[in-house]
């Protein structure tokens, strides 16, 4: 099968030029001016518009049991929805029960995926720690093509690691090549506040942003990173909210640590006020961990893109619907965490990034993409529209503008936490493995058409090894 985008101006993160693009049998292969294409070609007219790598998505969360409940948004509708926006790969997360092995997770994981429209990798979140998860981790990293493993800081009691775990975790993954990601949040804190909010009769969604300032993120964000310093161990911090995280992590890149930053796009329009509004179920809707932030931090994280300490862009895509929303009526600490932003994570930011004049269509195109392929080790497979790449392109009209609306996402949830917002900047037609999915219109999308896409470890930060062993720390620990 092959197909012909003919006209379009090809914007990869380092390079700009006017080209067609050719891709045959799920490859790009050729990039340039008046290529000759068989008969029975499919030919797009790009018009003029931008042809730029599919959108990488690292951090989602499909048919996740969390919170009593399941997200709404399983490995079909999910990626689905993405598709439309122009997001052709997904990276979710294996998250296993504290007392289940990564493995038997992994093959839950594996298995509910295989429905997936589009390519999809998976972190694996570490959530305890014994012989058997430091065992499955090279399993995972040598035979399952995953490297990178997760860490919460936070919801103690249920998937949070205390600090003796993490280093150990971290000590492994640094042995093997992986990446740390981290959720950044002080999950003792949190739990404190989360008592005192109640104690004082708090019971709304007011409470969750109360019970979670910036400093708890802040503490969090910069004991790990010293951490990951001490062990020499690569760090990737998610869904980074605050100005208070954001420092830590420009410190530490400014010292030449190899640390990373997540941003979500809702987290750089969406402020705290939707914490505190009168309609309950609307109220409710906007929970997830960070919580949104004041527009203060909306200004520092920007700045924090601009000048390159944060390096992608995330939905955080977990979706609950306001029944399930409604498990915390009386309770915010019940309400399941979490929104929906995976159809409107690129052009949100097209709209508040390139047309405002923040960012070039190069750092979009990077920021959205091909900073996530090379972090986590799949580029230029992904991320970029070379020859002998991945066909996953999206055709992107930066003059099309449309109006965010529940009425009209492919999001199996039902509200929108932009609903009402006019965006400028939209895909035209997202071309996933080398076939139109997204006509700008209409999906044609196939149940188990993605690909599980295998992510190499890394050679060892040079010393860290060494490093790791030099401070004896024990290979396990007593999990009572």
């Amino acid at each position: 099968m092959s197909l012909l985008i003919r006209g379009g101006t090809v914007v990869n993160a380092d390079e700009t030029q006017r080209a067609d693009v050719y891709c045959v049998d799920g490859k790009i292969a050729a990039v340039g001016e008046n290529i000759e294409i068989p008969s029975g070609s499919e030919v797009i007219d790009a018009g003029g518009a931008l042809v730029i790598p599919g959108g990488i998505d690292p951090h989602t969360h499909m048919e996740l049991p969390f919170m009593g409940t399941v997200t709404s948004d399983d490995f079909f509708s999910g990626p689905s929805a993405g598709l439309a926006g122009g997001t052709t790969m997904i990276i979710d997360f294996v998250i296993p029960d504290p007392e289940v092995r990564p493995m038997e997770a992994w093959k839950v994981w594996r298995e509910n995926a295989k429905k997936a429209p589009s390519d999809y990798s998976f972190h694996v979140a570490i959530t305890n720690w014994n012989e058997q998860v430091e065992e499955d981790m090279g399993i995972l990293t040598r035979d399952h093509g995953v490297n990178s493993f997760k860490h919460f800081m936070a919801y103690k009691g249920a998937i949070m690691l205390y600090d003796e775990k993490l280093l150990r975790s971290f000590a492994r993954c640094q042995e093997l090549g992986a990446l740390c990601t981290v959720h950044a949040e002080n999950g003792d804190l949190v739990w404190m506040l989360q008592r005192e909010m109640l104690n004082q009769g708090i019971t709304g969604p007011e409470g969750h942003v109360q019970s979670r300032p910036p400093e708890v993120e802040g503490e969090a964000a910069n004991r790990a990173i010293r951490i990951a310093q001490v062990l020499n161990a690569p760090i990737y911090i998610v869904h980074v909210s605050c100005k208070d995280a954001l420092e830590p992590i420009m410190r530490a890149r400014r010292a030449g640590q190899r640390v990373y930053g997540e941003c979500l796009v809702q987290h750089l329009v969406v402020d705290d006020s939707v914490h505190y509004l009168k309609d309950a179920q609307s109220a409710r809707a906007h929970v997830m961990s960070p919580p949104f932030r004041s527009k203060e931090h909306h200004a520092a994280l920007w700045e924090g893109i601009q000048a390159g300490f944060l390096q992608t862009t995330a939905s955080d895509h977990c979706c609950f619907c306001a029944d399930q929303k409604a498990m915390g009526a009386e309770d915010f600490t019940k309400i399941p965490n979490g929104t929906g932003a995976i159809e409107d994570r690129m052009s949100v930011f097209w709209d508040q990034g390139v047309e405002t004049g923040k960012l070039t269509a190069n750092e979009f195109v990077a920021l959205t993409s091909s900073q996530a392929a090379q972090i986590f080790n799949i580029y230029p497979r992904k991320g970029a529209v070379r020859v002998g790449s991945d066909a996953d392109i999206v055709v992107w009209d930066p003059d099309a503008s449309r109006t965010i609306s529940v009425q009209t996402h492919h999001q199996n949830i039902d509200y929108n936490i932009y609903e009402g917002m006019k965006v400028k900047g939209c895909a035209a037609k997202t071309i996933s493995q080398g076939k139109v999915v997204w006509n700008g219109k209409d999906l044609m999308v196939n149940k188990g058409a993605g690909r599980f896409i295998n992510r190499p470890t890394f050679p060892p930060v040079f010393g860290a090894v060494e490093r790791s062993r030099s401070l004896k720390i024990p290979r396990s620990v007593d999990r009572s």
